[in-house]
């Protein structure tokens, strides 16, 4: 005999709702066959470009330095003009992402960079460059957000991290053959030409790109929330938070570091800018080993344990190069190259962490946020380090040993940050479960047992009875 009394609240049914469209969801995605190796090709070859064009303004900063006539503040500027322009295109891009398909956003976003990166190549002056990089910077820094948004998308989290491992691999060939390439073309014919060769290899990229990318429009709704809601689910979930809060731990103890190394090399080290390259062919071929096996690890043992691994090495290694002793050209070499390895393999595991911490129908909104906080953070780390960086009287870099030890205490606090983040998937049974347990407490005060069931074969309908 059912009794009258107060029903369960109508919110506990619909995160039950949402649990049982969540598991629908994976088995729909499970069954969808898409062309993965090709599209991860299109990810990787996009990460290369967007990488070689980010990456070659540091080692062609002694050149960039020399023939601007300026210093380190004004050198930390055109690295940070990219990365803060990428931040705040990012949070406009978290508002309004998720109502076109993946494919369109790719498209465009990267359509935008590559016109950026022409503009950079055809700058005549410092004025012009930061400018350029801004452009470059508002439309390059969310097509990373977006190739996560479709890795997530396409593969499922027991193949995610071997996927973000694979398309990371165009960081590492960017290491191993673009940036050198690039700074023997800059060093050889201007660093003009370094952008304007990155533009046209670019283009082929994105013809196939334009052929081959799935439209990926499963995440959009007719009923779509507002531009308010859609920037609140994004930035006040708390597990949301934790993964922001991770990612701007790990850029920053890079950012703080990265973008001084080629002058430092040069200037502290002893090395000549024609011997730059080998530090990155070497830092990237080891990169590009260790990538695709980190990210087999990272799905087999599990990512954050893969994560916790790799971290700590990160902060010897910032703290070894930063207090390089001069003419150690080995040294230095070996240095970097371990770097690098640490540096990518803690990234995987965390991207991988990051891409699940999301709902799909929110991930584009969320990692194009992602990424914007990502280039937020490294812009004000690089900055930063411009100003704790200073340079002597005979050219070598002070203070160098300073930065370092903040670049290695952020990494220390990503080792806590990571152990907070959950999966989406979790969260939402936790939150059911808590919502069940309340319920029933509830059922019980009034005299009454709460039964409630998700049959996925009726089409994710949920049944509350009382008995």
């Amino acid at each position: 005999m059912a009794q009258k009394g107060t029903r369960p609240d109508t919110a506990l049914l619909i995160k039950m709702t949402q649990l049982t469209n969540i598991e629908a969801a994976n088995e729909k995605h499970a069954n969808e066959k898409h062309n993965e190796p090709l599209i991860l090709f299109i990810l990787a070859a996009v990460q290369f470009i967007t990488i070689v064009d980010f990456m070659i303004v540091m080692p062609l900063g002694p050149q960039l330095m020399r023939t601007l006539e300026i210093g380190p503040p004004a050198f930390g500027l055109i690295v940070s003009s990219y990365t803060f322009a990428a931040g705040i295109a990012g949070l406009v891009a978290s508002a309004t992402v998720d109502r076109f398909s993946r494919r369109s956003a790719f498209l465009f976003l990267y359509s935008g960079f590559l016109l950026g990166t022409l503009f950079c190549g055809l700058s005549v002056n410092y004025v012009a460059l930061v400018v350029s990089r801004v452009i470059a910077g508002a439309f390059g820094g969310i097509v990373g957000g977006i190739s996560m948004a479709i890795i997530g998308d396409v593969f499922p989290d027991s193949r995610r991290g071997r996927a973000t491992g694979v398309m990371m691999t165009g960081f590492a060939i960017a290491s191993v053959a673009g940036v050198p390439m690039g700074l023997l073309v800059g060093t050889n014919f201007g660093w003009q030409m370094s952008f304007i060769a990155l533009a046209l290899l670019g283009l082929p990229v994105l013809a196939m790109a334009w052929f081959a990318l799935p439209t990926l429009n499963g995440h959009s709704e007719s009923n779509r929330p507002s531009t308010l809601t859609s920037l609140r689910t994004t930035f006040f979930h708390m597990n949301h938070l934790n993964a922001f809060f991770l990612i701007i731990a790990l850029t920053m103890s890079g950012f703080f570091v990265f973008p001084f190394l080629s002058v430092y090399f040069v200037d502290n080290v002893g090395m000549t800018e024609q011997q730059l390259p080998l530090v990155y062919i070497a830092g990237g071929a080891l990169t590009l080993i260790a990538s695709p096996i980190v990210g087999r690890f990272a799905d087999r043992y599990g990512k954050l344990l893969v994560f916790r691994c790799i971290a700590p090495i990160s902060v010897v290694m910032l703290l070894v190069i930063t207090q390089l002793p001069a003419g150690a050209i080995l040294l230095t070499i070996a240095t970097f190259g371990t770097l690098m390895v640490c540096n990518v393999g803690r990234m995987i595991p965390a991207m991988a962490m990051v891409t699940g911490s999301v709902l799909p129908k929110n991930r584009g909104a969320f990692l194009s946020a992602n990424s914007s906080i990502q280039h937020i953070a490294g812009g004000a780390a690089s900055y930063l380090g411009g100003l704790i960086v200073v340079q002597s009287s005979d050219g070598r870099l002070l203070h160098f040993e300073t930065a370092g030890m903040i670049a290695a205490a952020f990494s220390v606090l990503s080792l806590w940050l990571a152990g907070r983040l959950r999966s989406a998937e979790q969260v939402e049974i936790n939150a059911v479960e808590l919502s069940l347990a309340a319920a029933a407490e509830a059922s019980a005060d009034a005299g009454e047992i709460l039964v409630a069931s998700a049959d996925p074969n009726q089409s994710g309908e949920m049944e509350a009875c009382r008995v």
